[in-house]
């Protein structure tokens, strides 16, 4: 990304540069450094009925989805550290996650269509996260059900593990994992925040 671009001379002379422009300038920047192939995670927040989510996504989908509970600096650390240092704050390229978000929230969306990165998981976790997606919308599972569909019946708490690790929660639905007598277990967003997904889907 050349210094020398006009349009980033042209906004980096301005004497007096306002909000505007300087919008413009890092919509600029964040688009060069996604066409040059210098960005590893292009990440937004945005409002929900749970509070407020971090999104981030790398060019091969969407990586990660964080809870305010969670901490976003630490949770941006975790993402430098594992997916690439080179990390900008870039709404435009989560706009459709936003959008089908914002669907899903309102109760017009059902399933998600979005590409995935599954990066941050691996082995068996990746393989249960993978498998909560079956988890059709309005219904529940046990982590006992959720082992079983997996071919490891006597893995219920390690699936317990992979749900409490997700790193799509919402998208990839551990909220309706359930315990084997109804009760909630355990959320990375709070139990408030399950409570209120599976109202939502009118599954509790």
């Amino acid at each position: 990304m050349s210094a020398r671009d006009p349009e980033v001379t042209a906004l980096l002379a301005a004497t007096r540069p306002d909000e505007s422009r300087l919008s413009r300038l890092h919509a600029t920047l964040v688009t060069r450094a996604s066409d040059e192939g210098l960005l590893d995670v292009a990440y937004t927040t945005m409002d929900s009925p749970i509070g407020e989510l971090l999104l981030a996504s790398t060019a091969s989908g969407l990586a990660r989805i964080a809870f305010a509970n969670e901490d976003f600096d630490d949770v941006l650390e975790h993402l430098a550290a594992r997916l690439g240092p080179r990390i900008l704050h870039a709404p435009h390229a989560l706009r459709e996650v936003e959008r089908e978000l914002d669907e899903y929230f309102d109760g017009s969306r059902r399933e998600f269509d979005l590409n995935l990165d599954l990066a941050l998981s691996a082995g068996f976790r990746q393989l249960v996260q993978q498998q909560l997606a079956h988890i059709d919308y309005g219904k529940t599972r046990s982590y006992q059900q959720v082992a079983e569909s997996v071919g490891n019946p006597k893995a219920s708490r390690a699936v317990g593990s992979a749900c409490a690790t997700n790193p799509l929660p919402i998208v990839l639905p551990c909220h309706r994992v359930l315990r084997s007598d109804g009760s909630l277990g355990g959320y990375s967003g709070g139990l408030e925040a399950k409570r209120i997904l599976l109202a939502l889907e009118h599954a509790a």
